[in-house]
């Protein structure tokens, strides 16, 4: 397989401590700054990588520092222009998909995780190079180093040679790595933003008397948002901002501040944050903009901002953001917009816009949704949704989680981090731009994860205050009570739209309403009072229908005939509630605001009975989804995976980017287990005759290059003469010519055996320039696009994923037996895409599969038609 030349491996991967550091390609002009290095190192140190103490000289730095790139491959890390770590390794001669590998952290900058971090960066170069197999010797005195490889994940054979141990392991991520590796992760981005939300001391660079700037606004709320710690204001124009004591520079503060907030106009923000780097500030949120969102020079900037960033190891929040708050009591941290802090509550929110962050940061003070932390992230060149998905992960003091995105980052880490959350704490998404990547795409991955997405802020509030308050509801049942019959039938309406089911109670039950209340019409459900009824009358309401066991769920609306005040109601339905045991919400039509005694009860309220339902039913789905097994990514032992690789590498091996002809595409399949109807590939018609007579019964002729068949028109179906084979072979040849389409030809004739019966399905494999690997399946034949018939998966697959696909496929009844048809064998067609998910991991290098049809039989499937399309690694997803 040819390496894409050349493969950018530079990057930034983030320390225990939460500090980042640059980790690139060794170069040939490093030899200054290694040897700089080398020179750092205690003799212990180097006796544990040398196995002798002694300095290194000048040859032996030129020989590690001067590397060709295949064979010998390094890579180091930095900081501040100085190379601090060194991985490498060294091809053995001897096996030649296998390599020797060897790590140097100098002193000062052990313990932070750097050289287990290096070391997992350094499996994809060694992958790309066709090495498959690490290599090294370790002084059996080093017992931390064999502890910490065990602990990293790389499950390491060890071997015992007297004084030396070798460690053997796959350059292959294992579970085990990638688990330990999401660990790390999780404890960097807690490091990292708690000196963000709970700083000892902040600044704000830009500081100003007018309370109109933005360095004005945000130091008025940093001082009168209670902040537990200093603020220093940096103006080096005046002596007092605001009736506080500014600083001249950042470094004539009185102590060094955890984070800063940078208000300053864009060009000067690198020098700001180079300054703050110097004196080791561990965050900057950057305020300002006209950065990326402002067009290419503006993206010069952030760019030039944030390699000035990772050099110090300094942490980003923004730019084009609006800040960051603390609401807890012992912290009161307000770097925002927002005039006052909400109220301390257990929701930690996070919002990609400025803008709509400071307007549900308005929306939850107005409605009393308490929050934990709140973070605008704008352009998120550095902290994103993920690191701030694993913070709160952690944070005892939030129990759901709420993002506002535009875009993903890394969607796949995204995916990963929320499926773990979601068990625990729900994560509630507004993902606004569906013009994006296809949108099925997206919906597939949140259904997956488990992350409750709502289509309007509306919609979060709504499904945030549920969350953050009420108990999650066992199923799908809802009690209807209202004093209004209009809203009671559009509440009906709404819930069975979305899902829900309204629920008819025992007997008994609508006995005891019938005794105990006054209802118009039958005392079941909805259960509607009559006009006059009190608000002890709703409240007994919510009691016998609430504590029936008839419902999962209850939607109270209060819809009077005349407006009066509901300040007695919300005291009898807060009491009410606290004696049951499902999940409330209650719809108040007569008023705009909620009454104190809901909010101080924890009830969320609605204007109208739709957005209750809908409310309600993204509750009840998410609580289905935490209910249900996670699944299993399953694997298969029969699949040669040797023999798949090397049809992939062969391919690869004179080109970045290539269609398989029909036979590679077939034996790829067959090589996974994946059935295939027998076929024999030609050069002409006379040659496709005998094919037909060595396969035996009709036949299909066709191209076998990967063109579109059916739409050319070129496929002849149930042929089992030899005249009328060779007559189709020639007609298909002239028409093909005739119209310019000598492509079509290239790879000659495919003969392949007919398929007597079964259901024809379309599945593919499409990798998404941002989810990665995506499944799709649907019914097929050339119906396919039209109909539309598609469900769609984000890998890694679940066995359970693959169950939800086919149930979600409109045309699933053809496969169990519709209108007294014959069923088809669902298992086989379930055991085909679990091993076609397992390909797709197992070979990055497939971004587009297409197998159409699939016709799945009564007993078994087989693969008619097969397009495969390869593109050689750090071309698709780098």
């Amino acid at each position: 397989m040819s390496v894409p030349d050349p493969v950018d491996y530079t990057g930034d991967i983030v320390l225990t401590d939460g500090q980042t550091v640059r980790v690139r390609p060794i170069r040939h002009d490093d030899f200054e700054a290694m040897t700089a290095m080398w020179q750092r190192l205690s003799p212990e140190t180097i006796r544990l990588r040398f196995f002798a103490p002694q300095q290194l000289s000048d040859a032996q730095i030129r020989y590690l520092t001067d590397v060709d790139g295949h064979d010998r491959f390094a890579l180091v890390a930095e900081v501040r222009d100085r190379i601090i770590a060194v991985a490498r390794f060294d091809r053995l001669p001897e096996a030649p998909d296998s390599a020797e590998f060897a790590v140097t952290v100098e002193d000062a900058e052990q313990g932070r995780g750097l050289g287990t971090a290096l070391l997992r960066q350094l499996l994809q170069p060694a992958r790309d190079r066709g090495i498959t197999q690490f290599h090294g010797e370790i002084l059996k005195l080093n017992r931390s180093m064999m502890a910490v490889m065990k602990a990293a994940g790389f499950e390491p054979a060890f071997k015992d040679y007297g004084d030396v141990v070798t460690a053997t392991f796959t350059t292959t991520p294992t579970e085990a790595l990638l688990e330990k590796a999401g660990e790390l992760d999780r404890r960097a981005a807690r490091k990292a933003l708690e000196a963000v939300f709970s700083p000892a001391a902040v600044a704000v660079i830009g500081a100003s008397r007018d309370p109109g700037s933005i360095g004005g606004v945000v130091l008025s709320s940093l001082l009168h948002g209670g902040y537990s710690g200093p603020v220093y204001p940096v103006n080096p124009h005046t002596p007092h901002v605001q009736s506080v004591a500014a600083y001249p520079t950042l470094e004539a503060c009185p102590t060094v501040p955890d984070t800063v907030f940078v208000c300053v106009p864009a060009p000067l923000v690198e020098s700001v944050v180079d300054q703050a780097g110097e004196l080791g500030v561990r965050a900057a949120v950057l305020i300002g903009t006209g950065f990326s969102e402002s067009g290419d020079q503006g993206a010069a900037m952030e760019a030039e901002v944030l390699r000035t960033a990772r050099r110090h190891g300094i942490r980003l929040i923004g730019p084009n953001c609006m800040g960051v708050l603390n609401a807890a009591e012992d912290i009161r941290l307000n770097g925002t917009f927002a005039p006052s802090l909400p109220p301390a509550g257990r929701v930690g929110v996070s919002s990609q816009s400025g803008t709509l962050g400071m307007a549900i940061l308005d929306a939850s003070d107005r409605l009393g949704l308490g929050l934990s932390t709140f973070a605008s992230i704008g352009n998120k060149s550095d902290i994103s949704s993920n690191d701030l998905l694993q913070y709160w992960e952690a944070d005892d003091a939030t129990d759901v989680i709420v993002l506002y995105l535009e875009s993903f980052g890394n969607p796949r880490t995204f995916a990963r981090i929320a499926r773990r959350i979601g068990r625990r704490k729900p994560v509630v998404v507004v993902k606004a731009d569906r013009r994006g990547s296809d949108d099925a795409i997206v919906q597939a991955m949140f259904d997956q994860t488990g992350v409750v997405r709502v289509p309007t802020l509306d919609q979060m509030f709504a499904v945030t205050s549920l969350l953050a308050s009420q108990p999650l509801p066992s199923g799908h049942r809802v009690g209807i009570v209202s004093n209004g019959v209009g809203p009671a039938i559009l509440a009906a309406d709404a819930c069975e739209a979305n899902g829900l089911e309204v629920a008819v109670p025992d007997p008994d039950v609508v006995q005891r309403l019938a005794d105990e209340l006054s209802v118009l019409g039958d005392p079941s459900n909805p259960l509607v009072l009559r006009g006059d009824a009190t608000p002890a009358d709703m409240a007994a309401a919510v009691r016998l229908l609430g504590t029936s066991g008839a419902v999962d769920a209850l939607l109270v609306i209060d819809a009077p005939p005349l407006r009066r005040g509901q300040s007695v109601l919300a005291e009898e339905l807060a009491e009410a509630s606290a004696e049951v045991t499902v999940p409330m919400i209650t719809v108040l039509m007569s008023t705009d605001q909620t009454p104190t005694a809901l909010r101080r009860a924890g009830l969320p309220t609605v204007p109208f009975p739709e957005g209750a339902a809908e409310a309600l039913a993204h509750v009840a789905d998410h609580a289905h989804w935490r209910r249900q097994p996670l699944g299993n990514v399953v694997t298969f032992d029969d699949a040669d995976i040797d023999t798949a690789t090397a049809i992939v590498g062969d391919a690869l091996a004179s080109t970045d980017d290539v269609w398989l002809p029909a036979g590679q595409a077939n034996a790829l399949l067959r090589a996974h287990a994946i059935p295939c109807a027998e076929h024999r590939i030609v050069a002409d018609g006379a040659a496709a005759a005998a094919a037909q007579e060595e396969l035996g019964g009709p036949v299909v002729v066709k191209p076998a290059a990967p063109v579109e068949k059916t739409e050319l028109g070129v496929v002849r179906l149930g042929l089992s003469r030899p005249g009328q084979i060779a007559d189709a072979v020639a007609a298909m040849e002239r028409d093909l010519r005739r119209r310019g389409r000598e492509d079509a030809l290239a790879e000659g004739w495919l003969v392949q055996q007919m398929i007597p019966d079964g259901v024809e399905t379309t599945i593919a494999i499409v990798s998404d320039p941002t989810f990665g690997p995506t499944l799709q399946l649907g019914m097929g034949g050339t119906l396919a696009e039209l109909l539309a018939d598609r469900t769609v998966k984000v890998l890694p697959l679940t066995d359970l994923d693959v169950d939800d696909m086919l149930q979600r496929m409109r045309g699933f009844p053809l496969l169990t037996g519709y209108r007294g048809s014959s069923p088809v064998d669902v298992g086989a067609l379930r055991t085909v895409l679990l091993r076609l998910g397992a390909m797709a991991e197992a070979h990055p290098e497939i971004v587009e599969l297409e197998l159409n049809p699939v016709f799945v039989r009564r007993h078994g499937t087989s693969v008619v038609d097969a397009r495969v399309h390869l593109r050689a690694p750090g071309l698709s997803r780098r």
